[in-house]
């Protein structure tokens, strides 16, 4: 299958996390730069073949963040956006980071920094991706 632009479907399936931790009594999330350092954004990345959505994202939050941990079945939300001249679908997962690498295969690439919630909604410029971060503390409450 392929789109109106001859780019594979697959291609536009993506599943993403938001890293976060409990620190002094606050969520933090773990942001990361774009891969040419002018956004902030969450790990994310094409769906990978013979993974699951949620397992491809946390391959994605090890590539792009150097962050392990628990992540969540259930989709915390999920957003649109352009690329490669078609709509990107990325389905969210919440990750519970338990492992901060200090090395890590994107770290030449990438800027990583935790953030509280109101930050994060200063620094993200994908309007699609905040009210999916705003899905959090409810989600934390279920846990």
């Amino acid at each position: 299958m392929i789109n109106e632009d001859a780019k594979p479907l697959w291609l536009f399936r993506q599943s993403a996390v938001v890293p976060w931790r409990m620190h002094d009594r606050q969520i933090e999330v773990l942001l990361v730069t774009t891969a040419n350092g002018k956004h902030w954004t969450i790990p994310k990345g094409v769906l990978e073949f013979g993974y699951t959505p949620w397992d491809s994202a946390l391959k994605e939050a090890r590539e792009e963040a150097g962050v392990g941990g628990r992540v969540g079945r259930n989709k915390l939300g999920e957003y649109e956006y352009r690329k490669w001249g078609g709509t990107c679908h990325v389905d969210v997962y919440p990750l519970e980071v338990l492992e901060v690498m200090q090395t890590w295969p994107e770290m030449r690439k990438r800027k990583r920094r935790w953030c509280t919630l109101d930050k994060c909604a200063k620094k993200i410029k994908h309007g699609g991706l905040l009210p999916v971060l705003n899905k959090l503390p409810r989600y934390l409450k279920q846990i």
